[in-house]
């Protein structure tokens, strides 16, 4: 039986991050504020626990892309298909991802999507030509390392 799933990023903003991985995949910043404010009202979450980001309440330390046609749940504003979830921890990165995002875009949109990458805030790491492919590796905002090919 097939396994629903998240890829869950640790990071030291997770709002910034999910901003940059949004804009990058042409996702959606779950917007979680109808769950944070009924916790809320009904005294299940401090106030320390949100932030307001763009009029909204906003979980201080998680914050979720989704793909924009998959399905929401309406109580929480949790997406339930194709998600990242970033989650802030006290450590800093250390060393090589062993796992990554791959972006396609094909051959000729690279340069393209790289200098798009450049200007969200994405730096680049290396041009690669290996086994008959190219791609270029980069880093988001954090430093996580991804492929655009």
């Amino acid at each position: 039986m097939a396994r629903d799933w998240k890829l869950v990023i640790d990071c030291a903003d997770p709002i910034g991050l999910a901003r940059f991985w949004a804009e990058a995949l042409g996702y959606q910043v779950e917007d979680n504020s109808v769950l944070i404010e009924r916790l809320a009202a009904a005294g299940a979450v401090p106030p320390e626990a949100y932030v307001e980001v763009d009029g909204r309440k906003a979980w201080r330390q998680l914050a979720a892309v989704r793909h924009p046609d998959d399905p929401v749940d309406p109580a929480s504003g949790t997406g339930l298909g194709r998600r990242f979830l970033f989650q802030a921890v006290p450590e800093p990165k250390r060393g090589k991802n062993r796992l990554h995002v791959d972006l396609h875009v094909g051959p000729e949109g690279r340069a393209a999507e790289v200098k798009r990458l450049t200007a969200l805030g994405a730096t680049v790491l290396a041009e690669v030509a290996d086994r008959g492919s190219e791609h270029t590796t980069m880093a988001d905002p954090e430093g996580n390392e991804f492929d655009v090919q």
